[in-house]
């Protein structure tokens, strides 16, 4: 059994989210176990995602003996949508998801949108919380394509594969490139140093 100070905490009630990470964190060869915890969070409606998950952070603060971390991102529809449904990603996924999101755009070709990423951190052997932030930039798909992958990923064609929607590859290829495996780059490479 390792000990309670080589335990990492993924506060997330996701298990796809949990399961990607999961990949990522195994082949860095960590010296940390990490684990998930189901514990419910506080989110508000904020401007930033980062603002987003250092509340959510926060809300769970002494309900874990060790170091955590939170994983918060939305997908933003830069045009035609003016950043929609962004910080509101959660929301619209659950109310009217990728048809009705595809329902709001008449211009496919001209279309830009990005996913964007926020680890939230708090270190306990520091007593501080640190933040890791990760960006992939593409367009929107007119139509849900691919059954990898879960939330906005049927949409969303990255710019550094155009032809495949996030949804079309496989786990490996979309840590590779996306949002969520830039900021767990940095997140790992943060925690060998410690």
């Amino acid at each position: 059994m390792k000990q309670e100070e080589n335990m990492i905490y993924f506060v997330t009630g996701n298990i796809n989210k949990f399961n990607e990470i999961s990949v990522i964190f195994s082949k860095a060869n960590m010296k940390y176990c990490l684990q998930q915890k189901d514990i419910k969070t506080i989110e508000i409606q904020a401007d930033t995602i980062k603002e987003v998950a250092l509340f959510k952070l926060n809300s769970i603060k002494g309900q874990i003996n060790g170091s955590y971390f939170i994983e918060d991102a939305g997908f933003f529809i830069d045009i035609p949508l003016n950043g929609f449904p962004g910080v509101y990603s959660s929301y619209v996924m659950k109310t009217i998801g990728n048809k009705g999101l595809l329902s709001l755009i008449d211009d496919f070709e001209n279309t830009k949108a990005h996913f964007s990423t926020v680890i939230a951190l708090h270190y306990k052997p520091l007593d501080k919380n640190f933040y890791f932030e990760g960006c992939v930039h593409g367009k929107i798909s007119k139509t849900i394509r691919g059954t990898g992958g879960f939330g906005f990923d049927p949409i969303f064609l990255p710019d550094i594969l155009p032809d495949r929607t996030f949804a079309e590859i496989t786990t490996e290829e979309k840590n590779r490139i996306s949002h969520r495996g830039k900021a767990w780059n940095k997140f790992i490479n943060f925690m060998k140093k410690t």
